[in-house]
């Protein structure tokens, strides 16, 4: 299949609280164009998830097998309320919707991006339509919407923040960073992005 040069590959990344899931799903709602990527985990299915739609479910020793055949692009063990289980993103589930013409988005961990750059200094592809963004968002806007979604006590936010400091320390290594406020500013700061990316490419 030739190699469609307008696709976008669009990877977001921010500290728990930026807003990263939201902007994704919105821009997939918003603009039929881009598509999430459809990830992999060794986590069973929950009501109404579907295999290859919400993700694709592996068990533990197929996922294995991917990763020794080196067909994931990133991939890691995931502690938490998931410990124990493996999430990843397969080559063929960013390549071939590229190659397909389709734009992509998803949102990732720090680490997950870092592997993705390791994966484009080897793969041309990959590095020709990826484009990295970080969601900054500053101290106390952070720790307001942590408190706000009720979802932690305190200790867990202190740990939360702990982790985002360190995420954030991060952020001069992406291609673009967005200074988060509210949701609206964030998603049009989000398209203005997208904007120059495609702009480049021309």
């Amino acid at each position: 299949m030739p190699e469609n040069p307008s696709s976008l590959f669009i990877v977001l990344a921010g500290p728990a609280g930026s807003g990263k899931s939201t902007l994704c799903d919105r821009m997939v709602a918003e603009d039929p164009s881009f598509s999430r990527v459809v990830t992999t985990t060794t986590r069973p299915p929950r009501p109404g998830e579907v295999h290859g739609v919400h993700y694709h479910f592996f068990s533990p020793d197929e996922f294995e097998r991917r990763v020794a055949a080196g067909e994931f692009l990133e991939w890691a063990q995931v502690h938490g309320k998931d410990r124990g289980r493996q999430y990843g993103t397969l080559a063929a589930s960013v390549l071939d919707p590229i190659k397909a013409g389709r734009n992509l988005i998803m949102s990732v961990d720090v680490q997950g991006v870092e592997s993705f750059r390791r994966a484009a200094q080897t793969n041309p592809l990959l590095a020709r339509h990826m484009a990295t963004v970080f969601i900054v968002v500053d101290h106390e806007r952070l720790v307001a919407r942590m408190r706000e979604r009720a979802q932690d006590n305190e200790a867990e936010i202190a740990g939360r923040m702990k982790t985002a400091e360190r995420e954030l320390r991060e952020a001069h290594k992406f291609d673009y960073r967005i200074q988060s406020r509210t949701r609206d500013e964030d998603f049009a700061a989000l398209q203005a992005i997208i904007a120059q990316v495609r702009a480049k490419r021309g």
